[in-house]
């Protein structure tokens, strides 16, 4: 189910996206792939050391405190393409 949503949304944003758009986006996954990266990231399943950010109100979070509460799930993205 999950796995036919996420084929149902990559489907649409690529109706949406502009060809040369695509192409960079496209160029920019490939580039990372072949330049090692991947094997120094962290990947699913992964214990990650203790840290603490800003949250949108500005408020520090420490990761600790928010793991003591129950598992916690982390997503992290590149940015801006």
């Amino acid at each position: 189910m999950l796995k036919d949503k996420l084929t149902e949304l990559k489907v649409a944003a690529a109706a949406k996206i502009p060809p040369a758009v695509m192409q960079v986006m496209q160029q920019s996954r490939s580039t990372l792939k072949e330049s090692d990266i991947l094997s120094k990231t962290i990947k699913p399943g992964d214990r990650i050391p203790d840290f603490s950010l800003a949250d949108g109100q500005g408020v520090r979070v420490d990761m600790a405190t928010l793991r003591a509460q129950g598992p916690l799930v982390i997503s992290l993205y590149r940015g801006i393409w």
